[in-house]
């Protein structure tokens, strides 16, 4: 496993997503990806999964304080009352005493934004959040949102087509983790002939090069979602060979 060092921690470049994942399926498909050897768990609240994500890491055996677990509140719980109610109702279905980071969903105007992140902050004063941060948020309301607590994150949709230049240059100079979601495009990435062609030299498939692709930059992880063993197995299958300069700049060519 390799790490990207956020304020002083580190935190497992690879992570599993389990957006739309549920029931049985996700609670197997969080127990395989520890067995295999991920320590980077990602769910939310509107996902309504954390239950069986709970279960996952239960029956996994990994110890908790060996997982970097992740959920999110959702934008109908940004009042500072909700917020705290639904994260202890987050917490008691991940059968977890904290979450290492706990994220805003998406942008909600209709509540402030220091209302939602103080109550975040609180959270995180008592030990039941280790860190706090954001998803989906532009650059200049990442900007906001440091003036209510310390950022640790920003999780955004970011694969070879998307640019998220500003983000990047943004996470380096803030010191915040930028984590892509659907980093393999929801699988479009599989036909890219670019991604073929480098992978070749390595033996490895398209997704595989665009997940080598993004935990290699600076301050970047990703969270492929994968419910088989062997998706799993593929996607985590990434730490044994390293892109050079040059096709790390022909990859960063693909973008729309």
């Amino acid at each position: 496993m390799e790490y990207q060092i956020i304020k002083g921690e580190k935190v497992p470049s690879l992570g599993l997503g389990t957006w739309r994942l549920s029931g049985e399926e996700c609670a197997r498909s969080v127990e395989r990806a520890l067995a295999l050897g991920y320590r980077h768990i990602d769910t939310a609240q509107m996902y309504a999964n954390e239950r069986e994500v709970g279960r996952g890491i239960r029956n996994s055996g990994v110890g908790r304080e060996e997982i970097f677990l992740v959920t999110k509140v959702r934008t109908s719980s940004f009042s500072h009352d909700d917020v705290i109610h639904s994260t202890r109702e987050s917490l008691k279905k991940l059968q977890a005493e904290y979450v290492d980071l706990l994220l805003m969903h998406w942008p909600n105007p209709s509540v402030p934004l220091g209302e939602t992140l103080g109550a975040m902050v609180e959270l995180q004063e008592e030990g039941s959040v280790q860190h706090v941060g954001v998803s989906n948020f532009p650059p200049s309301m990442v900007e906001e949102a440091t003036r209510h607590a310390s950022v640790f994150c920003n999780q955004v949709e970011y694969h070879p087509y998307t640019a998220q230049d500003e983000l990047l240059d943004q996470a380096k100079e803030m010191d915040f983790l930028l984590t892509a979601y659907s980093p393999v495009a929801k699988g479009r990435v599989s036909n890219d002939a670019t991604l073929k062609e480098i992978g070749e030299a390595y033996g490895k498939t398209p997704p595989q090069v665009a997940l080598r692709w993004l935990i290699q930059q600076e301050k970047v992880a990703a969270i492929p979602k994968a419910a088989s063993e062997n998706h799993l197995r593929s996607d985590f299958d990434i730490f044994d060979f390293e892109l050079s300069d040059e096709e790390i700049k022909r990859i960063f060519t693909l973008r729309r």
